[in-house]
């Protein structure tokens, strides 16, 4: 869609051109879901299927599921809150904008595409205002990541990882003071602080609170799936496992679509320490991919075929 604002195009070419972007985006992302789901040797259908007949159950379906749509209806409400700091736009736009920048960054690095996604929806002049919200949209879901996950490690017992983690975090501060007048290109972060507080402080209240919330209802959605899945294991152990998980496989830089190999990866270690099944913690890792991501692409699709951008000159 960026092609199409960069050169002179007959209307009708750019007609073509556009769908075509369209089309090979919600292909690429169908094709990357179907690769993932059909090619993972990791993945022992039969018994997944083994354990759904036996725990079948129409309620526990739903209430897996409740997590998935709460999760991305938080996401919702915090782009919602952010984006009236250009312009106040309606929930239904809100959830338009959020799930077409998923599936138009689900093939990219750490969801780059999902900025360029948003912003599109907004004219060109705010570009750079929109980019900056997003990154203070999923600046504080890492944030509580980083928090969480720390005193996961602390409670699992790896203290020593927590100081190194702690000492990294004190030198950035450190460094973030001494040279937040050092400018690069003529941005610095002297003059990102600035633009922070430019936010109102309701606004960054209100955009914590939902983070935190969204945070609550993707661990314990990991968490009851462990259950669901008869893994025995105390709350806090549970807990802190799986914000330790979180934490370090946010932590690595991945795409989208490869998500839950990522989280799973790094599950498997932890969770292979507390003597909990690989292939039970390789499919939680698949189903909370697909339960998070997968659903959410195929609502963003339809959003993405109707899209029609404001990037204008």
């Amino acid at each position: 869609m960026f092609l199409c604002q960069m050169f002179s195009i007959p209307h009708k070419a750019k007609q073509f051109l556009t769908f075509l972007i369209k089309l090979l985006i919600v292909g690429g992302a169908f094709y990357f879901i179907y690769d993932q789901l059909a090619n993972n040797e990791q993945l022992d259908w039969n018994k997944f299927l083994e354990l759904l007949e036996r725990k079948k159950s129409f309620w526990g379906i739903l209430f897996i599921l409740s997590f998935s749509f709460f999760n991305r209806f938080f996401e919702i409400l915090k782009w919602q809150n952010l984006a009236q700091v250009i312009e106040k736009i309606s929930l239904g736009k809100a959830t338009e904008q959020v799930l077409a920048a998923l599936t138009a960054g689900l093939f990219t690095p750490n969801g780059i595409g999902e900025y360029a996604g948003k912003a599109l929806y907004f004219p060109k002049k705010n570009t750079g205002e929109i980019v900056f919200l997003n990154l203070i949209c999923n600046g504080i879901q890492m944030i509580l990541s980083v928090l969480f996950g720390t005193i996961g490690l602390w409670i699992l017992g790896f203290g020593k990882w927590v100081l190194v983690i702690l000492g990294i975090f004190c030198f950035l501060f450190l460094a973030s003071f001494l040279f937040k007048k050092i400018k690069i290109k003529g941005y610095s972060l002297d003059k990102l602080f600035k633009k922070i507080n430019e936010i109102p402080k309701t606004i960054h209240q209100k955009n914590i609170f939902l983070a935190i919330c969204r945070y609550l209802i993707f661990s314990h959605q990991y968490y009851f799936l462990f259950l669901a899945f008869d893994v025995d294991l105390p709350y806090w152990t549970l807990m802190a496992t799986i914000t330790a998980v979180y934490f370090l496989a946010s932590s690595l830089p991945t795409f989208q679509f490869l998500d839950f190999a990522v989280k799973g990866s790094v599950a498997v270690y932890f969770f292979g320490n507390l003597g909990v099944n690989e292939w039970i913690v390789v499919f939680i890792s698949t189903l909370m991919w697909f339960l998070n991501v997968v659903l959410p692409v195929f609502i963003g699709s339809f959003y993405v075929f109707k899209f029609k951008s404001k990037w204008k000159s």
